[in-house]
């Protein structure tokens, strides 16, 4: 019999009324035998996050202020639930060493971590499965790197010991025992690395939404929804935005060919979005798949006269950006240009000085920045062999009478990216969206 590894995300085991559900999806299949679950997210319309409040108690007490009224609203809304579902984990003991950890200085990434292992206690309680703690199996160097295989080896020995198992998502380990966490979101990487390591059948990760659709839909009203994407078509949308899946979360699979099936936990019967391989046959006649972007980018134009005959000239840039510790979105260039596109966060206050650096090291001719840009990716496998795709797209974009300050597109020529200003983004979108909304239909 096949495997299923389902990860549950915050919303999905915010509660105790949540987690009931979580129990009826799991008792409806017995090849769902390893579970992976965030912390208790949302209940509703301005509550708090566990892992937020959990990290502004690590805020509190590195600026020495008491956090004894935030901590205790994380005491208080998991003791509910332990109650509600009537089991006992400890949870006195738990709170007092996490307590005296913190004040110890134990750092963010131990406190944050503590929302999935407590929740993960709970909810293998409740389901009577076994509860195997991530710490020690899910594997980081101590430079805080991922290791994959030794992870993948690691827990693969461990679950074979557990017909069924909970595991909590988000951190791991350091060689000398701190807690490490992945970035935001990354109960979904350990999903992913736990389906890995036990060569699940599929992957299914339970939101509170049916899946992707092929636009934000704060943006256009009923957007398609996608039933079927690629692993790379979903790489390109995550990347721009598209915020259902950890952008990460594709990699520990993808080489297993092992698919994604995104669910949602208050609608289990929808089929949601299957994340496989290759686009399936079927989907041939879809032009684009999904169109997802950005706000606030910066974009840095250069321009010198025989760039393209000075060896090292883009080397060079790159540097003075690896110096401040900055990534770059996008570089396209032309023979005597280049433009390199940086999320205005990542600058921060490091214009001015990165501005003076390419002065003094490159000595470009000229130089002009453009602020308040935003980008739009339009994703596809099938624009590759579509004659006019390119054409229709820019001319949806002039006749919405939207300026186009940029245009790139990746080598794999299943996505055009364009850099609009902020002020023309949504507008951007929805005429993309109808130039192909028609086609996507058939």
């Amino acid at each position: 019999m096949g495997i299923k590894v389902a990860k549950f995300g915050g919303s999905s085991v915010a509660d105790a009324i949540q987690l009931g559900k979580v129990k009826n999806i799991i008792d409806a299949d017995p090849k769902r035998k390893y579970i992976v679950v965030s912390a208790p997210g949302k209940r509703f319309d301005g509550d708090s996050k566990i892992t937020d409040l959990l990290y502004l108690c690590n805020t509190h007490i590195e600026h020495n202020v008491p956090c004894d009224q935030i901590y205790q609203v994380v005491v208080d809304r998991f003791k509910a639930m332990e109650m509600s579902l009537n089991v006992h984990v400890g949870l006195d003991q738990e709170f007092a060493e996490i307590r005296e950890r913190l004040e110890a200085g134990e750092g963010a990434d131990y406190i944050a971590s503590r929302g999935e292992y407590l929740n993960a206690k709970l909810t293998a309680a409740y389901l009577g499965l076994d509860f195997v703690d991530a710490a020690g199996l899910v594997k980081f160097n101590e430079k805080g790197k991922f290791l994959d295989e030794e992870t993948d080896k690691a827990l693969s020995e461990e679950l074979k010991k557990h017909d069924g198992a909970v595991i909590p998502g988000f951190y791991g380990t350091m060689p000398n025992g701190k807690i490490k966490t992945f970035t935001r979101g990354g109960s979904d990487i350990t999903g992913s690395i736990v389906a890995k390591a036990v060569n699940a059948e599929i992957y299914e990760n339970w939101t509170d939404v049916h899946g992707f659709l092929q636009a934000d839909p704060r943006i256009v009203d009923n957007p398609e929804p996608i039933q079927h994407i690629s692993y790379a078509e979903l790489r390109e949308l995550s990347y721009m935005g598209a915020s259902v899946l950890h952008e990460n979360a594709i990699y520990p699979v993808r080489g297993s060919n092992i698919p994604i099936n995104i669910r949602n936990t208050n609608d289990p019967e929808h089929p949601g979005t299957m994340i496989v391989s290759q686009a399936k046959p079927e989907d041939d006649g879809r032009i684009i798949t999904g169109i997802a972007g950005s706000k606030d980018f910066v974009v840095i134009n250069l321009h010198k006269n025989l760039m393209s005959s000075e060896p090292g000239y883009i080397k060079r840039l790159l540097g003075i950006l690896e110096g401040y510790g900055i990534s770059f979105e996008h570089l396209p260039s032309g023979i005597d240009t280049a433009s390199v596109v940086i999320s205005k966060k990542q600058l921060k206050n490091n214009l001015g000085d990165i501005l003076d650096e390419i002065d003094r090291k490159l000595s470009p001719d000229n130089v002009e920045v453009s602020h308040d840009i935003a980008l739009v990716a339009t994703v596809g496998t099938g624009m590759a062999n579509r004659y006019g795709t390119a054409a229709r797209l820019f001319t949806a974009l002039a006749e919405a009478r939207v300026n186009i300050r940029m245009i790139d597109q990746g080598s794999s020529e299943m996505n055009i990216i364009v850099g609009v200003e902020n002020k023309d983004f949504e507008t951007a979108i929805r005429a993309i969206y109808n130039a192909f909304a028609k086609d996507n239909r058939k």
